[in-house]
């Protein structure tokens, strides 16, 4: 381990080379002290003495015998390759939509036919519709996200006919803001009564 340096790999060379056990037990503690100070940084994870001693195993490559505090690490401890993740593979129906639009669509179907079904369609339908504008920055009906969550859901959500979005709220521009293009036609309109002012110096 680089982080302790080879001093460090001499000490504990040296430990694995002494015969006596009690010595050994004796000597690592010393070690395991200086191993603190060179890195201090493992003080701010739980139970760092126990990494300490774990990196013991490591640095002797799990060939020192010593009667540690703590339940000595095997080789395959550090070298098991964590379980893979399960992941849905199966095709979306939308892909604009994502999976988790999918899933909450599953999950609102499932509901039975109460007030907050209805609350939580209204939230999923303002929600596809802020999805639906990053991909397609043209505006949407709301008819089209009713469409798709009735396609999605495979017929088992329809929206009410009294149900409307609420309008989109644009953000107004600020006075005095500047957009680029009438910063350009200022820029221009300055480069060309400058060049009036340089041809009329000229002309004097």
């Amino acid at each position: 381990m680089p982080e302790y340096g080879r001093h460090v790999q001499k000490m504990i060379d040296y430990v694995v080379a002494i015969p006596d056990k009690e010595k050994r037990n004796e000597q690592i503690r010393a070690v395991v002290g200086v191993m603190g100070i060179l890195n201090p940084q493992l003080r701010d994870i739980n139970d760092f003495k126990h990494k300490l001693w774990d990196h013991v195993q490591i640095i002797s490559d799990f060939g020192i015998d010593i009667d540690s505090p703590y339940p000595i690490p095997t080789q395959e401890t550090f070298s098991t390759r964590p379980h893979p993740v399960p992941l849905d593979k199966s095709p979306l129906k939308a892909a604009h939509y994502g999976r988790n639009i999918q899933n909450m669509i599953d999950m609102i179907s499932e509901r039975p036919d109460d007030e907050v079904r209805k609350s939580m369609v209204m939230v999923l339908a303002h929600y596809m519709r802020q999805q639906y504008l990053i991909w397609n920055k043209d505006s949407v009906t709301e008819e089209t996200i009713f469409k798709d969550i009735k396609t999605l859901s495979g017929g088992r959500i329809t929206i009410p006919e009294d149900y409307h979005l609420s309008p989109l709220q644009h953000t107004p521009v600020q006075p005095g803001t500047h957009t680029q293009h009438s910063t350009q036609q200022g820029h221009r309109q300055n480069f060309r009564q400058g060049k009036k002012k340089i041809n009329k110096r000229k002309n004097q």
